[in-house]
C-alpha cells in the first residue's frame, strides 16, 4: 500500500517539479539577459544605477557591435523559446511573455535601417553626452576615478561620431534621410558645443566642481587631461559632426515631413507603431480615427468649461484669448519653481486615499539645462536610482514663458511626477523581488499611458476645483489625441510640416512655439507620440471593466498596486494581468 501511494505521490508532484524547474530556468534566463545586457550597454547600466562600466561607450553604428547584438538576441530567443509555459505560475507567465515579446520585437527591429538615421533634434546622443559631461545629470564626478571614467568614455564617443556619419553617408546614397527642417534645429545644438575657449565648455564645469577634498596633484593632472581632451578631441568632433550635418547632410535631406516619404518609410513606421503601442492589432488609420473621435468629445468638455468661467465666443475664440493674455502665464523662472514646489504640497496631501504603496524614493524639480531648451519638450521625468542616492529629476522647460501656462500646472505635475512618471518608475525599481528585467523594464505606452492616466483621476482626487486647472487637464488631454491624428497624419497620410502645425494651432491653445516643437517630435521619433493616448484608454479600459465585474469587491489601492507592483508591461501582459486578478477576486 505504502508502495502504491509513493508511486501515486509521485505523480502528483511531477507537475510540480517540471514548474519549479521551468519557472528556475525562466528566472535564470532573465537575469543572465539582464546582466549581459548591461554589458552590452554600459549608459544603460549607469542611468540604473550600476556604474561598473562608467569609462565604457560602445560604438553601437559599428558592424561589430550590429553582430553582437544579433547574436545576443538570437541566443536568448532561442533559449525562451525552449521554456514550456503551459507549465509556469500566472507571474512567471507575464515575465515570459514579456521577455518573447522583447526579443520578436528587437529581431524586426534589425531588419529595418534606422541605424541610417542615428541623429535628429530631439534625441541626440552627442546632446546627451553634452549632459552627462556637465556633471549635471547621472554621470558621477565624485573620485578621482570618476573623473578619469568620463574621459574613457569620451573615446568611445568619439568612434560614435565617426560611425553616425558614415551611416548618415549610406542613408543619403539609400534615399534614407532625415527632413531638412529637422536637421537645421541640430546645426545650432551642435554649434553650442564648439567654443573658443575650452573653459567655456559644458564638459569643463566637472573641472570648475572638483571636489575640495582632491589633493592639488589630483586637480592639475584633471585639469591638464580635461583641457587636452576639450581642446583636440571634444571640440573637433562636435565641428567636424556639425560641419558635416550643415554642409552634406541637410542638403541632401528630405523636403518631405513623414516617413511615409522615405524609402520603405511605411513598413518602418509600421513597426514603430507596434513597438510604441506594444500592440498588434491597430493600424495608422484606426489610430488616426481614434484621435479624430477623442478630439471631438475633448472639445465638448472644453465648451462646459468655456461656459463656467463665462467666456462669451467661440471656443477657437477662448483658445485665442488664453494664448495671448499674460495673466495666464509665467514671467520668471523663480515663480515657475515656486509654484511646482506649492502643487507637490498639495497632492502629496490626497495620494493616501489612492494609493497604499508609495515610493521609497525622491525627486528634484528643476529648470531644463540652456543649451538644450529650445528643442527640448515642455517637461520630463528621468528616473533616479533605486537606492536613492541619485534623486529622480522633474524638468520643467521655461524657454519660451508662453509655452508654460499657469493652468497647466497641476496637470503637468500628475503626469511627471506623482503619481504620474515618478511613481511608475520608482516602484517598479523598488520591487526587489522582482527579476531585474522586469524591475528597470520600459513600454512607452505603459509609461505614458499611465502618467495620462494619472491625469485623469486628478479631479476623482479632488484636484481641479479651479475651471481653468481643469481646462489644462483636457488641454494636455487634447494635446495626446491630437498626437493620433497628426502622428499618423504625417506618417502615413502625407501630411506636411504645416498642416499639422496648422491643425494643432486650429484645435488648442497651446503657443506656436510648443506647438512647433511639438509637431518636429512626431516627426524625429515617429510613433512615440501614439503611445500616451492608447495606453491611457487601455488602462482607463481595464479599470471600467474591472470596477464593473468586480462591483462593491473593487478596490482602487488594489487596482492601482496591480498596475504598478509589476513594473512596466506591454499592454497585451497588463490586459492580462487585470483578468486573472478580477478572477481570483471573483473566486
Amino acid at each position: 500500500m505504502r508502495k502504491i501511494l509513493f508511486i501515486l505521490s509521485l505523480f502528483i508532484l511531477q507537475p510540480l517539479f517540471a514548474q519549479v524547474s521551468q519557472s528556475t530556468q525562466l528566472q535564470q534566463i532573465l537575469d543572465q539577459y539582464f546582466e549581459e545586457s548591461l554589458h552590452l550597454n554600459p549608459l544603460r547600466a549607469m542611468f540604473i544605477g550600476d556604474y561598473r562600466f562608467n569609462d565604457k561607450f560602445y560604438d553601437t553604428l559599428s558592424d561589430d557591435y550590429i553582430k553582437k547584438a544579433h547574436d545576443f538576441n538570437e541566443k536568448y530567443l532561442a533559449r525562451i523559446k525552449q521554456i514550456d509555459r503551459s507549465t509556469l505560475n500566472e507571474r512567471d507567465k507575464n515575465s515570459y511573455d514579456i521577455f518573447l515579446w522583447d526579443r520578436q520585437i528587437d529581431q524586426e527591429q534589425e531588419a529595418l535601417p534606422f541605424d541610417l538615421i542615428p541623429l535628429n533634434q530631439f534625441y541626440s546622443l552627442p546632446n546627451m553626452m553634452a549632459q552627462l559631461g556637465s556633471g549635471k545629470s547621472a554621470q558621477p564626478f565624485k573620485t578621482v576615478k570618476d573623473y578619469e571614467n568620463f574621459l574613457k568614455r569620451i573615446d568611445g564617443f568619439l568612434k560614435w561620431m565617426k560611425s553616425a556619419q558614415l551611416k548618415m553617408q549610406k542613408g543619403i546614397a539609400m534615399g534614407v534621410v532625415q527632413p531638412r527642417s529637422l536637421m537645421q534645429k541640430v546645426v545650432p545644438q551642435l554649434s553650442a558645443m564648439v567654443v573658443s575657449d575650452y573653459q567655456k565648455s559644458i564638459f569643463w564645469m566637472p573641472v570648475k566642481n572638483i571636489p575640495s577634498s582632491f589633493s592639488e596633484e589630483d586637480k592639475k593632472n584633471i585639469q591638464k587631461q580635461y583641457k587636452l581632451a576639450i581642446k583636440s578631441k571634444i571640440i573637433p568632433a562636435y565641428r567636424n559632426l556639425r560641419d558635416f550635418v550643415k554642409n552634406k547632410y541637410i542638403p541632401a535631406s528630405r523636403t518631405t515631413s513623414g516617413f511615409g516619404g522615405m524609402k520603405g518609410g511605411a513598413k518602418m513606421y509600421q513597426f514603430l507603431i507596434k513597438r510604441n503601442t506594444t500592440t498588434s492589432d491597430l493600424t495608422a488609420e484606426q489610430i488616426h480615427k481614434i484621435g479624430v473621435d477623442e478630439v471631438a468629445r475633448i472639445h465638448r468638455e472644453m465648451e462646459v468649461v468655456k461656459t463656467q468661467v463665462k467666456f462669451k465666443g467661440t471656443l477657437k475664440q477662448f483658445f485665442k484669448h488664453l494664448q495671448t493674455d499674460d495673466k495666464y502665464y509665467f514671467k520668471n523662472n523663480k515663480e515657475v519653481m515656486a509654484r511646482y514646489q506649492q502643487e507637490r504640497k498639495r497632492v502629496e496631501k490626497v495620494l493616501p486615499k489612492y494609493f497604499d504603496k508609495m515610493p521609497k524614493s525622491t525627486f528634484e524639480i528643476r529648470p531644463v539645462e540652456k543649451f538644450r531648451a529650445q528643442s527640448a519638450a515642455g517637461a520630463s521625468y528621468q528616473g533616479g536610482t533605486p537606492d536613492g542616492k541619485r534623486k529622480g529629476v522633474f524638468s520643467i522647460n521655461s524657454y519660451n514663458y508662453k509655452a508654460l501656462a499657469k493652468f497647466g500646472v497641476e496637470t503637468l505635475f500628475l503626469h511627471e511626477a506623482e503619481p504620474g512618471h515618478h511613481f511608475q518608475i520608482s516602484l517598479a525599481q523598488e520591487q526587489t523581488d522582482l527579476p531585474k528585467y522586469r524591475r528597470f523594464a520600459g513600454y512607452t505606452a505603459f509609461a505614458e499611458g499611465w502618467a495620462l492616466y494619472s491625469e485623469s483621476i486628478g479631479k476623482e482626487m479632488g484636484l481641479f476645483t479651479d475651471p481653468l486647472q481643469y481646462y489644462g487637464r483636457l488641454s494636455d488631454e487634447l494635446l495626446r489625441a491630437m498626437r493620433l491624428v497628426m502622428d499618423t497624419g504625417l506618417h502615413a497620410k502625407g501630411w506636411s510640416r504645416e498642416k499639422a502645425i496648422k491643425y494643432m494651432m486650429d484645435n488648442s491653445s497651446m503657443a506656436e512655439s510648443d506647438v512647433i516643437a511639438e509637431v518636429e517630435r512626431y516627426m524625429a521619433i515617429p510613433g512615440q507620440a501614439l503611445s500616451y493616448k492608447i495606453g491611457q484608454l487601455r488602462i482607463t479600459g481595464l479599470r471600467r471593466w474591472a470596477e464593473k465585474k468586480l462591483g462593491k469587491k473593487f478596490d482602487i489601492k488594489q487596482f492601482h498596486n496591480q498596475v504598478l507592483l509589476s513594473g512596466s508591461l506591454p499592454l497585451a501582459v497588463l490586459e492580462n494581468k487585470i483578468k486573472y486578478w478580477v478572477s481570483q477576486k471573483l473566486n
